[in-house]
C-alpha cells in the first residue's frame, strides 16, 4: 500500500532542552539547549508510533549565533548581524557543518548528526533537512567544506555589483550599515564592500525589518538592469554548481529529502538543473519547496519539486474557518484551485513561521483545530506536516527574547517548551487535556496511513449539494467522501462550538462517479468505534450526531453481503488493561524473536500467564528488553480502535488462521495504533496509557518443548 507522507517538524535546539527556568534573552549557559543525542531511539519510536513517516530536523546546519565556539576553530559571529542570542537557523554560516549547539562532543558534531540519521532510519523514519538556497549569514565562512571545493565568495570580483559568476551581489565602494548597534565593548561591525541583503535589498543599509543578518546569493540574475531583471544562465553560474555540491554532500550522508527555504526567490532554471543532478545519484530524494505565489506553483513542480507549501490557499482558509472568519464551504474553492496539482500540495496548520493554534493570536485552544486537522490529513492523498508540540497544545505565548510574545515558538532564542518536553521526557506530568489532544492527533494520523481510501482512493466533495438548511450548516460543517475499491469513508467535521444533529445528502452524481450501489450499510466511526446503519441511496440523507470541534469518520464496505454484525459468541469477562497488554506483548514477542503469537494464555486481573514457542531461551538482557519495550509502548499512549470487516476484505497483515472454522463472516478487528492488528471480540482499554505499568513476575523455559512461559501483571 502506498503510504501518505506525514512529516513531524522538530527544532532540536528546543526539543530536548530540559531547563524550565529560562530567562528572556538568556545565553546558552543560562537557558540551556537541546542536543541531537536527546533525540534517541525512544523518542524517535514515539514519533513513529504517532503515525509519522518523515521527520524534518530544522536548524541543524551551522548558523550565526552569539555563542562563542572559537576554541573549536569555529569563527565568531558579530552580534550586530545576529538575530537573538541563539541566532536564526536560516542565517547559515557553513553549509557543510553542523550547529555546535546541538553536539555533545563538538569536535565530532557531524558524526552525531549521522548517528541521528541512522537512528531515525532504524525506527522507519525518513529524514528531511533544511536547504537554505537564497541567502547566507553575513559572516559566512566554511571551515568544513571538502578540500576541492572553493568557498562562497572566494572567487568573486567584489568591484562589480553583479557578475554572473559571482556568488554574491555587492555595493562597490560602500560599507555595510547595520540597523543594529554593536554590544557594549564590541568593536563595530565592518563589511566593505557591502554585500546585498537576503530579501532582495540591493543597497548597503537594510532596515530593522529586513533580513539584515543575511546576504543574497547570486544565481545569475541581474536585478539592476533598466526595464527589469535579466538572466545569465549560460554558461552555468558558479553558484549553481556549489549548491549542487552541497545537496549531494548531505544526500551522501543519508538525508532523504530537503525542505527548501524561500524556494521561490531562486530561479526555476536552477531547480530544474539541481534536482536532476541530485536525482541522478539519489533517485528517491524528496524536494519540498516553500513557495507562496500560487501563480508559480506549476512552474516549480515542473522544475523538480515533489511538494509545495499550500500556505496562502488551504492554510489561510482553514485557519480562518477555525477562527470563524470564513465559512467551511470556502474550503472547496482552495482545493479546486490546485486540483490539477493537488497531490503536490503540502498541508499544515503550524510550522516555525506560523502562530501556534493554541496561542491567543490564533484560536486560543488546540482542541478547536481538530476539524481542520481531520480535513488537512484526510481530504486528499497529499502530505501533511505537523510542528512539534502542536499535538500537546503548545501556545507560543512566552516572552523568549528576540522573538517576543507573538504566538510563535522562537527560532532565535535559547528556550524550553514545557508541553513538548513533558510529552517526550516526562509524560507522567502531562495533563488529561494534553493527553487527550495528542491521542486525537494520533488517531487521525493512523487512519490516514492505514486506510487505502485515504492513501490511494478517490475524493468527492459533498458541499455543493449540502447548502444551508435546518440539518446542515455549511458555515461550520464540511463533508466529503473517500473511496478505494469497496471501502468508503464518509467524513463530516464540525467547526462549531455546539453539538449538532446533521443530515448529509449524498447525490446521485457521487454514486455514478464513485460507482457505489444503493443498499443498506453498517458503518463504524473510526474515531469512536460507534456503529450506525443507514440506507445508502441516491440523493438520500445520512443523519448523524457530531460533537463540537470534532468530526465523524464513518467507514463502510459496499460489497458486504451480510451487513448485520453478528459476531462469534464470547463469554469471557476480561480485565481490559491486561487483555490489551496481551495484544501488545504478542506483537513485541513476534518482532523480537520472530515467533508466532501465543495460543496458550491465561489473562487475569491479578496475574497473567502466556507462552511462546521460541528457537532459544531468552537471555536476562532480552527479558529486560521485553519489559522496557512494553512500558515504552504503554507510555506512547497508542489508540486502541475497532472496526468490522468481512472475510473477503481483510486489511493487510491480518492472519485469521487461528479463528474457528465456524466463525462469522463479519470479523471485529482490534488495532493498537499501527503497532498491532488482531481479530478479537474481547474488552480493551481506549489507549495504551490506561494499561498502567507492565511488570514481569517471572519466566520459565521448557527445553524439550522450546516453550517460554511469561508471568506478568499490569498495574493501572
Amino acid at each position: 500500500m502506498n503510504k501518505k507522507i506525514l512529516i513531524y517538524q522538530v527544532l532540536p535546539r528546543l526539543f530536548g532542552n530540559k531547563n524550565n527556568s529560562c530567562i528572556p534573552n538568556g545565553t546558552l549557559q543560562q537557558n540551556g539547549v537541546g542536543k541531537l543525542n536527546d533525540i534517541d531511539l525512544l523518542q524517535l519510536r514515539r514519533i513513529r508510533l504517532m503515525g509519522f513517516t518523515h521527520v524534518w530536523f530544522t536548524g541543524v546546519i551551522r548558523h550565526a549565533t552569539t555563542t562563542d565556539y572559537s576554541a573549536y576553530g569555529i569563527p565568531r559571529q558579530h552580534s550586530a548581524v545576529v538575530k537573538g542570542k541563539a541566532g536564526s537557523p536560516y542565517a547559515i554560516t557553513d553549509y557543510y557543518d553542523i550547529d555546535p549547539d546541538l553536539a555533545v562532543d563538538i569536535e565530532h558534531r557531524l558524526d552525531e548528526f549521522v548517528s541521528l540519521l541512522d537512528r531515525a532510519h532504524e525506527v522507519g523514519l525518513k529524514v528531511i533537512m533544511d536547504f537554505v538556497p537564497n541567502h547566507v549569514a553575513r559572516e559566512y565562512k566554511s571551515i568544513m567544506r571538502p578540500l576541492n571545493v572553493a568557498d562562497l565568495g572566494q572567487e568573486d570580483d567584489t568591484e562589480k555589483h553583479f557578475d554572473a559568476q559571482n556568488n554574491f551581489y555587492y555595493c562597490p565602494g560602500q560599507s555595510f550599515v547595520s540597523p543594529v548597534t554593536s554590544r557594549d565593548g564590541e568593536e563595530s561591525y565592518e563589511e566593505t564592500p557591502a554585500k546585498c541583503t537576503g530579501n532582495d535589498r540591493f543597497d548597503n543599509h537594510p532596515g530593522i525589518n529586513d533580513w539584515y543578518e543575511t546576504v543574497k546569493l547570486n544565481y545569475g540574475i541581474d536585478y539592476g538592469v533598466t526595464g527589469g531583471q535579466r538572466n545569465h544562465f549560460s554558461p552555468v553560474p558558479n553558484t549553481w554548481n556549489k549548491m549542487a555540491d552541497i545537496l549531494l554532500f548531505w544526500a551522501s550522508k543519508g538525508v532523504d529529502g530537503f525542505r527548501c527555504d524561500m524556494a521561490e526567490m531562486v530561479p526555476t532554471d536552477f531547480w530544474s538543473y539541481v534536482t536532476r543532478i541530485v536525482r541522478n545519484h539519489y533517485s528517491e530524494i524528496v524536494f519540498i519547496g516553500e513557495v507562496y505565489d500560487p501563480g508559480q506553483y506549476r512552474n516549480f513542480i515542473l522544475s523538480g519539486f515533489d511538494y509545495l507549501y499550500d500556505k496562502v490557499g488551504m492554510y489561510d482558509c482553514i485557519r480562518d474557518v477555525i477562527c470563524n472568519r470564513r465559512p467551511a464551504s470556502s474550503i472547496t474553492y482552495y482545493w479546486q484551485a490546485v486540483d490539477d496539482i493537488k497531490d503536490h500540495m503540502l498541508y499544515f496548520l503550524e510550522n516555525h513561521d506560523e502562530q501556534r493554534i493554541a496561542s491567543d493570536f490564533f484560536c486560543g485552544d488546540g482542541r478547536k483545530a481538530i476539524p481542520g486537522v481531520i480535513l488537512s490529513v484526510l481530504l486528499q492523498k497529499n502530505p501533511f506536516m505537523l510542528y512539534a508540540g502542536q499535538e500537546f497544545g503548545e501556545t507560543g505565548m512566552d516572552e523568549e527574547g528576540f522573538s517576543g510574545r507573538d504566538g510563535r515558538t522562537t527560532i532565535f532564542d535559547y528556550w524550553h517548551l514545557d508541553k513538548l518536553y513533558r510529552g517526550y521526557f516526562d509524560r507522567r506530568k502531562l495533563t488529561l487535556e494534553e493527553k487527550a489532544l495528542q491521542l486525537k492527533y494520533q488517531q487521525i494520523l493512523h487512519i490516514a496511513n492505514r486506510e487505502k481510501a485515504v492513501c490511494e482512493g478517490d475524493f468527492f466533495d459533498l458541499m455543493y449539494v449540502n447548502p444551508q438548511s435546518w440539518r446542515f450548516n455549511p458555515r461550520q460543517q464540511f463533508a466529503f467522501l473517500r473511496k478505494y475499491k469497496d471501502e468508503v469513508l464518509l467524513i463530516v467535521v464540525n467547526f462549531g462550538e455546539v453539538r449538532v444533529n446533521a443530515g448529509v445528502l449524498i447525490p446521485e452524481h457521487a454514486f455514478d462517479t464513485l460507482q457505489m450501489p444503493e443498499r443498506n450499510v453498517t458503518a463504524v466511526d473510526l474515531l469512536t468505534g460507534e456503529t450506525i446503519q443507514f440506507d445508502l441511496h441516491k440523493d438520500g440523507t445520512v443523519n448523524m450526531d457530531i460533537r463540537p470541534y470534532t468530526g465523524r469518520i464513518f467507514k463502510f464496505n459496499i460489497a458486504m453481503e451480510d451487513n448485520a454484525y453478528i459476531l462469534n459468541e464470547h463469554n469471557k469477562d476480561e480485565f481490559p488493561p491486561a487483555h490489551t497488554a496481551e495484544h501488545l506483548l504478542n506483537r513485541v514477542m513476534v518482532e523480537m524473536f520472530g515467533c508466532q503469537r501465543s495460543n496458550n494464555a491465561h489473562i487475569e486481573r491479578k496475574k497473567s500467564k502466556i507462552s511462546y514457542t521460541l528457537d532459544h531461551k531468552p537471555t536476562r538482557k532480552e527479558e529486560k528488553e521485553i519489559v522496557e519495550r512494553m512500558n515504552e509502548l504503554i507510555e506512547a499512549d497508542l489508540p486502541v480502535t475497532f472496526e468490522y470487516v468481512d472475510k473477503e476484505n481483510l486489511p493487510d497483515g491480518l492472519n485469521l488462521d487461528r479463528l474457528p472454522e465456524n466463525c462469522s463472516d463479519i470479523i471485529r478487528i482490534v488495532r493498537i495504533g499501527d503497532f498491532d492488528i488482531c481479530p478479537c471480540v474481547g474488552k480493551h482499554v481506549r489507549s495504551t496509557s490506561q494499561i498502567g505499568r507492565f511488570e514481569l513476575l517471572g519466566t520459565n523455559w521448557d527445553q524439550d518443548k522450546m516453550s517460554f512461559r511469561i508471568r506478568f501483571k499490569v498495574i493501572p
